[in-house]
This record gives C-alpha cells, sequence and structure tokens, in this order.
C-alpha cells in the first residue's frame, strides 16, 4: 500500500510541473526611450523571438508581421533621412558647400516615418493582446497547491484546493 500511496504521490507531483503555459507566458511592451521592449516574464525578447512566440497564434502572427513590416519601412526612412540631413551638415561644417535641399528631402523622410513607427507600436500591441488573451489559463491550478508538509501527525503530501 505505501508503494501505490508514494508512487499517486509522485505522479501528482510530476503533473504539477506538467502543464506549458502559466502566467509567466504572457507578453508585455514595456516602453523605453526609443521605443518599446517586449517581454516574456522576464526575459527580453528581440522582434525575431517575439514573432517566433506569437507564430502558433495565427491572427497575433498576422497582426505582428504586419507591425514588422510598418517597423522595418520605418527605420529604413529613418535612417536614411538621417543621412541625408547628416551630410549637408556636416559638408557645412567642414567648409564646403552644402545641399540644403538634400537635408529638407531628409527632414521629411524623417517626419513621414514618425506615424509609421506609431503605426507599429498599435499594430504590436494588438497582437501581444491577442496573443495573451489566447493563452489558456485553468482557475483550479491556480487555487490549488501541493506541498510537503510536516505537522504534528507526521510527515506526507497536503494537497489544498
Amino acid at each position: 500500500m505505501k508503494k501505490f500511496a508514494a508512487s499517486i504521490a509522485l505522479l501528482m507531483v510530476s503533473l504539477t510541473f506538467a502543464f506549458g503555459q502559466t502566467t509567466t507566458d504572457t507578453i508585455s511592451m514595456k516602453k523605453k526611450s526609443g521605443g518599446f521592449e517586449f517581454y516574456q516574464g522576464e526575459n527580453r525578447l528581440t522582434m525575431n523571438q517575439l514573432i517566433m512566440t506569437i507564430k502558433p497564434n495565427e491572427q497575433a502572427y498576422s497582426q505582428i508581421k504586419s507591425a514588422q513590416a510598418n517597423y522595418t519601412f520605418a527605420l529604413v526612412l529613418s535612417y536614411a533621412g538621417g543621412f541625408m540631413v547628416g551630410y549637408p551638415i556636416g559638408t557645412a561644417i567642414g567648409g564646403g558647400d552644402p545641399n540644403w535641399l538634400l537635408a529638407g528631402i531628409g527632414a521629411s523622410l524623417i517626419v513621414f516615418s514618425i506615424p509609421l513607427s506609431q503605426s507599429f507600436n498599435t499594430k504590436a500591441k494588438q497582437a501581444i493582446d491577442t496573443y495573451n488573451r489566447g493563452l489558456q489559463t485553468s482557475s483550479s491550478l491556480e487555487r490549488s497547491e501541493l506541498k510537503f508538509s510536516i505537522s504534528e501527525n507526521g510527515i506526507g503530501l497536503v494537497l489544498r484546493f
């Protein structure tokens, strides 16, 4: 009988850790100075890791791919605009004849990239919310506990639910 009780207790303990999704599986966005960072629990996710994490949820995956397209386009425009503004400024500092038309076009590219970046933030937040809503949590798991306990009656496992 002791072997049977021990095997049941071992089975219950191993099943407690077998559930894959916990509250740390949710993804969150945290604002930083240059934009947002993505976290799953305490782990920081890069954009590629975020996409691979969200991939099983088809709706969230399509939303994050759309957000990534906006992010990439905004990044290209802002870098090109920054170069187009910086080159004439560097020429002026160096004593040459700067092309201010080029700087104006670069500034307009930078201004155009701002709404694209904001669109990325909105779409990424929607994708993360969709993903987090899709996570299945079990309310009975959150309320039940299995602990090893010592009491006046002896040593044993205590299951509270």
